[in-house]
């Protein structure tokens, strides 16, 4: 059997492969036509190259109207990351800075998907339990009664004030959470304004799949307000897989707050 690790490094060995995550690295979220165009070789040849990266959980397709956009997925390269290199060396953004998403509407979209061995319930309950958001969100719990429409509050024991603050606009337990999303922790995230993040939960088999949506980001906006996504859900599978809190640079950054 195939292990999800193997079929990572099996897809990361290919050049050409490579080069599509360079190119949605540069440019998140393109079409087929768009990705066929970079590289010096057929319509097919890109397809059957996406297909691996995609079993691979290294790119995630979304539709919007009639286009198939493909987005780069950092999730695993941050479980290979946790694995065998040093948490310790690394800045807070690592692998993250850069990316850049120019749509018509003037905003970015990032995607972030995982699989947990893990049902829907507990998949919400680790979602929705500031006591439990706190062991994989960098310390950071959430204060709200989540019914649709109410406010919400992402607060951290060392610091006085919130460090987010936003809207639940859409509550459906336990598949989908929509929530707006304005960062406060420094002058410059919260000069971005309100953004939206959503989780979508599937269940697949005994497990779960998590899909992870911040849009509406401002174009050129700080990677600080989407860059620690990776280490939260590849802490949030940690967590629910094993019981154990998983050791991040984000985690450190604040555990000192």
């Amino acid at each position: 059997m195939v292990s999800f690790m193997d079929e990572v490094f099996r897809a990361l060995a290919d050049p050409t492969r490579r080069s599509l995550l360079d190119e949605l690295f540069a440019e998140d979220g393109q079409t087929l036509t768009a990705l066929e165009q970079r590289l010096p070789m057929t319509r097919f040849g890109v397809m059957k190259h996406l297909k691996v990266l995609e079993e691979a959980r290294l790119v995630v397709v979304r539709r919007r109207g009639r286009e198939k956009l493909h987005f780069l997925n950092p999730v695993p390269i941050r479980l290979v990351h946790d694995r065998w290199v040093s948490k310790y060396a690394e800045p807070w953004a690592a692998g993250l800075a850069g990316l850049k998403r120019d749509l018509e509407d003037r905003t970015m979209e990032k995607v972030f998907e995982i699989y947990i061995k893990t049902t829907p319930e507990r998949l919400w309950e680790a979602i929705t339990s500031s006591e439990l958001r706190r062991k994989y969100n960098f310390g950071v719990g959430v204060e709200t009664d989540w019914s649709p429409g109410s406010p919400y509050k992402g607060v951290h024991a060392s610091v006085p004030a919130p460090l987010i603050e936003g809207e639940n606009l859409e509550v459906d337990p336990p598949r989908r959470l929509v929530q707006s999303f304005t960062a406060l922790w420094s002058d410059e995230v919260r000069a971005a304004g309100a953004s939206r993040v959503t989780w979508e939960i599937e269940q697949v088999e005994d497990s779960c799949r998590l899909l992870v949506v911040h849009d509406e980001l401002p174009e050129g906006a700080s990677p600080e307000l989407y860059g620690g996504w990776p280490m939260i859900l590849s802490g949030l599978k940690t967590l629910l897989e094993t019981g154990e809190e998983l050791t991040t640079p984000g985690s450190l950054r604040y555990a000192t707050a």
